[in-house]
């Protein structure tokens, strides 16, 4: 027989209240009130209310469940999980918190309000048991006193505004962001969401005036069948400490959904779109230079961004499959852009991230997401567990808060919802030292830290300090390679920092005005300290008993400098203005903290020629030389020619072992096939192993071959720079070329002897296909003339980037000055790269 169990209640002045499921707790606590058929939660916190009675209830198209509601009834539940996780502030957690469910009637219908506690804060959420049609708004609200302090940002779809300081009361009445945080007479309270997913929609805050902020959902009207349960209304209350090592975000969210994690590994990653921009996206050779870089440090995965695959042929065209074979040879996994648009539905998801995965991309970074409407969460519903299967690790931007995602799908290793550092304005100081106590608190944020390159408001060791103070599963690093090797005390940090973390302190700091916070990893603490505004000293107390070694990177005089102490008590470390610091911390076990990187060993590769013309069937020498410049020996090391499809190479020269300062030289003839025309990289690659034992890795340095065909007797090709307006192969419509004409628009006169006939193939070279300019609107476009002694003999019509490659013939019998002409179609586009490929005359004689 079931029994039912009533709360008891007591009736005081015709208040209905109901006791706290957490009486005698230190963490705060709920008190849910119900009066004159509405019903308020409130929270307290050692004996002080931090939020104020605030409504509660939700109204759905069939019943309106924010008011004539009667208490029917609580329960109450413990809650002990343990999980771990793959990245975030720590990677063992332990949820502790008492679940009470009050019941509520209204008339026929039901709601369930479920309230939990823990040590770090409060939150609730909605269950109504029966089916009551779309949700159309919560009476959620948070009613804060109106002298007490916040720091929020206004709302942008994308979540990229900056944290400023207000006072509650008298801030802007606006629409604001998640997360918010308030500070009530010393205590301070994070109000987020948690568990958003296509059951429902998004929320963002409304402050309507007097510290009273509003929920607002995206959605006018949320789509429901059957029973509902609705996000976690959550709110972190504690110390500032509390605040920002809490869990309780990912603690509400829903068990990992992926079985095996052993493929997710977190880790640094250099970025390549604010060390090089968008060209870079586009050139392999630079690309191989940051992977070359990133095996050196040790650093796991390099990021290319949007612009890879401009090309509507990029399923044949692309050099991603290279790259990814080049960084694998090199313990580097790659990662790649990938716009929404490509991905929105299953069929094209279906067509587009089979091809990643054969070509081996390790992650994907989506981006321009913008919105928190039911539709786009069921398709991150939709995405998430068919990137999981397929095991890409992902990174969304232009995107949502992390809410608790990071439980759920653990290959979800940072998220952007931040504004970041690809922002040219509003990245003060005082947003910076905002961003540990609000934005990184609910999960990981992928700011980009490092750009030592740029123009910023912080110092070298205040930027050094966010790739501690920002948690970020894969902690994509902004700076240039050239900006790292120029501050070797910075590079060595890097070096040496992970980017998942066992534990999290909070060690000093308030929002937008400093912060120290200390991560550990291992046996090893990495310490992350920076300030806004005036010089000042700050404070890196004892992180245990006993004696501790301590290497502090700090601006200096010339530049970034480093300071080693032994200590077994506080140390006081002096900042610059706009400054910070980051530190090392171990047990002085050693002279350093510093561990070994396990990059891959220093060697060089030297080949000639650097570049030769062939034809198909053509031969070439080719020699190289490969120097280990490391420090260790090198062992089963071969060395040969890497040559595409079609061609053939002899030999190859190999070693048992090359010790430090030794080489392997080799010589070897090429044959070239009938493909690929145009240019093409044949690289002498030698494969060895760094240590006796263990996989095998690669270092190459390729030869540049212009491979064109010949002709047939009469006919020859017309004299042109066989490159595209940027320098590469000739390229339209995914048709390559290994002679003709690249360029803008413009004329190129011939002057012709007994010719008969013009042939070539046009078109917009595919590689500016896909990219956008500004004014225009479009991307290039062209039209094609051939004019014979000042009378056009033939016009192609307007060429776009999307458009095939068009053959093009020409009749120039009598014809004595020719000229080829581009232009640029009337629309003043300015990406007008235009192809003559294979430009080619037939003539008598």
């Amino acid at each position: 027989m079931a029994v039912r169990v009533l709360a008891v209640v007591a009736l005081v002045a015709g208040l209905v209240v109901v006791p706290p499921a957490q009486a005698g707790s230190r963490g705060p606590q709920a008190v849910v009130s119900a009066s004159g058929g509405t019903v308020t939660l409130a929270v307290t916190h050692g004996g002080r209310t931090v939020l104020r009675p605030s409504p509660v209830g939700i109204t759905t198209e069939r019943a309106d469940l924010s008011s004539g509601l009667t208490p029917a009834g609580r329960s109450k539940r413990a809650i002990f999980e343990r999980y771990r996780t793959t990245s975030g502030k720590k990677l063992d957690r332990t949820v502790r918190a008492t679940e009470t469910t009050y019941r509520f009637t209204s008339g026929a219908n039901r709601l369930n309000l479920v309230v939990r506690e823990s040590s770090d804060g409060v939150a609730y959420r909605y269950e109504l048991p029966q089916d009551t049609g779309a949700v159309t708004g919560e009476a959620s609200a948070f009613v804060l006193p109106a002298d007490s302090a916040a720091w929020l940002a206004k709302f942008r779809r994308d979540y990229e505004n900056p944290f400023l300081r207000y006072a509650t009361g008298t801030a802007e009445q606006a629409e604001y962001m998640h997360p918010v945080l308030f500070e009530v007479g010393g205590t301070f309270a994070l109000i987020t969401e948690s568990d958003v997913d296509g059951r429902y929609s998004g929320g963002r805050l409304v402050h309507t005036g007097g510290g009273r902020f509003q929920l607002k959902l995206w959605d006018e009207k949320v789509a429901v069948s059957g029973a509902l349960k609705t996000p976690w209304r959550t709110m972190i209350v504690g110390s500032l400490a509390t605040v920002t090592e809490s869990t309780l975000v990912d603690d509400l969210a829903p068990k990992s959904r992926v079985r095996d994690t052993s493929w997710i590994k977190p880790g640094p990653a250099v970025w390549t779109w604010l060390a090089g921009g968008r060209s870079v996206q586009q050139d392999l050779t630079r690309q191989k230079e940051f992977v070359d870089y990133a095996a050196a440090r040790g650093w796991p995965y390099v990021v290319v961004d949007a612009g890879w695959y401009d090309d509507p042929n990029w399923r044949r065209t692309s050099f991603i499959p290279e790259l990814v074979r080049y960084a694998e040879a090199r313990r580097v996994g790659i990662h790649t852009w990938v716009r929404f648009s490509s991905v929105d539905t299953a069929e094209k998801r279906a067509d587009y991230l089979p091809w990643l995965q054969k070509w081996g991309v390790r992650g994907l970074k989506i981006d321009f997401m913008d919105s928190d409407g039911q539709d786009r969460y069921r398709w991150y519903d939709e995405i998430l567990p068919e990137t999981a299967r397929m095991r890409f690790l992902i990174n969304f931007h232009g995107a949502t808060l992390p809410h608790g995602i990071h439980r759920t799908w653990p290959h979800v290793m940072t998220t952007e919802a931040v504004h970041g550092a690809e922002k040219s304005s509003g990245l003060t100081t005082s947003h910076l030292t905002a961003l540990p106590f609000t934005r990184n608190v609910v999960g990981g944020m992928d700011y980009t830290p490092g750009g030592f390159h740029r123009a910023r408001a912080n110092t070298d060791a205040g930027e050094l300090a966010l790739t501690v103070l920002y948690e970020s599963g894969v902690q994509n690093l902004a700076g240039r390679p050239d900006s790292y090797d120029a501050r070797p005390w910075a590079r060595w940090y890097l070096e040496q920092a992970p980017a998942a973390w066992d534990e999290t302190r909070l060690l000093s700091g308030r929002p937008t005005e400093s912060v120290v916070m200390a991560r550990r990893s291992d046996d090893r603490w990495f310490v992350g300290g920076a300030v806004a505004g005036e010089a000042r000293v700050l404070d890196l107390p004892t992180l245990g008993e006993g004696r501790w070694l301590v290497e502090v990177v700090r601006d200096g005089a010339a530049g970034l400098a480093k300071e080693t102490h032994v200590t077994d008590g506080k140390l006081t470390i002096p900042v610059a203005k706009d400054g910070g610091f980051a530190a090392l911390v171990c047990r002085p076990v050693r002279d350093t903290c510093a561990r070994p990187t396990y990059g891959i060993p220093s060697t060089t590769v030297v080949t000639t020629p650097s570049q030769v013309s062939v034809q198909p069937g053509q031969t070439f020498e080719m020699t190289g030389t490969f120097t280990n410049t490391s420090a260790q020996p090198l062992y089963d090391v071969s060395f040969a020619p890497r040559v595409p499809s079609g061609w053939s190479t002899s030999g190859s020269a190999r070693a048992f072992r090359v010790a430090p300062g030794e080489s392997l030289s080799g010589r070897w003839t090429v044959t070239a096939g009938a493909d690929p025309a145009g240019l093409t990289e044949v690289p002498a690659v030698a494969r060895f192993q760094p240590h006796r034992f263990g996989s095998g890795v690669e270092a190459e340095k390729a030869t540049r071959v212009h491979l064109w065909k010949p002709l047939p007797a009469g006919q020859s090709y017309v004299a042109g720079n066989d490159r595209s307006v940027e320098g590469r192969t000739l390229t339209t419509g995914g048709v390559r070329f290994g002679k003709g004409i690249g360029t803008t628009p413009a004329d190129k006169v011939v002057e012709l002897g007994p010719c008969t006939r013009f042939d070539a193939t046009v078109g917009v070279d595919d590689e500016v296909d896909g990219r956008v300019d500004r004014a225009a609107g479009a991307g290039g476009s062209v039209t094609f003339v051939v004019v014979g002694d000042g009378r056009v003999l033939y016009e192609s019509g307007l060429r776009r980037s999307v458009d095939p490659a068009l053959p093009v013939s020409v009749d120039v019998s009598g014809v004595h000055s020719l000229t080829l002409r581009v232009t640029d179609g009337g629309d003043g586009t300015s990406l007008d790269h235009a192809v003559w490929g294979d430009a080619r005359l037939t003539c008598r004689g």
